[in-house]
């Protein structure tokens, strides 16, 4: 797929990993809006983004709500003209061991990072049939193919994103709606300031331009995912497949150290 001239929403745009990949996007030609909840943060994203083009808008919408979704939606189309890519990048997380995570936070982590990019990828489907040449990207985690102690919550709702992104591209599949599933190992992103897991324990972390060049080079491949982290990643992939015991023990020398590093990681 050429990005000249496509039309692309990317949610959770004003930071991170979403930021980046409006700015890999801008750089090959595309027009786009990014959304997000606060107003400061995507006025400040805008004005970065706007040094590569002024091809870029913003829309201050809560993807949650019903409202926040229509809204962000309507913004992009005026914005565009309509819609080829929809990118599901907004999220949040709350760590920690799930009998001391509340009950809100459990919910708040199913609404944003499951219910709310299955909602919103429904509406957009007809301005993405329209397109004929459209693609939507679900950006989940690493942690939605090996499960990691004391993100339970969190693995739970990534791995319900990327099935769901499965599932949506065979049923898609001939109608002109192609699907990605991005898979971002630890990110440096604002998301991340509170998690103090670092290389010493085995966590290190990405930069977040790399993360969404990968992305838009596999919107570009037409590639059905995008996983990170390397051939670390791959063979804990595959021991995680093949050996899911040897792993438990290898996390379970892990544990004193990552959930101290963990229990206060939040981005909600």
């Amino acid at each position: 797929m050429q990005m000249e001239g496509k039309r692309v929403l990317v949610t959770g745009g004003s930071s991170g990993i979403g930021r980046e990949i409006a700015r890999s996007l801008l750089k090959r030609g595309a027009k786009v809006v990014i959304s997000g909840r606060r107003q400061g943060m995507l006025d400040e994203a805008l004005a970065d983004l706007r040094a590569v083009t002024p091809s870029v808008w913003a829309v201050a919408a809560d993807v949650v709500s019903a409202e926040g979704r229509e809204a962000t939606l309507r913004a992009a189309v005026d914005c565009l003209g309509g819609l080829d890519i929809l990118v599901n990048n907004a999220g949040g997380v709350r760590a920690g061991r799930l009998e001391r995570t509340g009950e809100d936070e459990i919910l708040a982590m199913i609404a944003v990072d499951l219910t709310a990019p299955i909602l919103l990828t429904r509406a957009a489907l007809p301005e993405l049939r329209r397109s004929g040449d459209a693609v939507v990207v679900n950006v989940t985690s690493g942690i939605a193919l090996v499960g990691v102690p004391f993100y339970a919550t969190y693995a739970a709702v990534k791995a319900g994103l990327a099935h769901f992104g499965e599932a949506l591209r065979r049923e898609l599949k001939g109608e002109g709606v192609h699907v990605l599933t991005a898979y971002p190992t630890g990110t440096d992103t604002p998301m991340m300031r509170t998690n103090r897991a670092g290389p010493d324990i085995g966590f290190p972390r990405e930069n977040a331009g790399d993360v969404a060049e990968a992305i838009v080079g596999g919107i570009e491949a037409r590639a059905v995912s995008v996983i990170r982290g390397g051939e670390a990643r791959v063979q804990t992939i595959a021991l995680n497949r093949h050996d899911p015991l040897a792993l438990d023990e290898r996390f379970l020398g892990l544990k004193p150290a990552l959930e101290a590093a963990v229990s206060d990681h939040a981005a909600l």
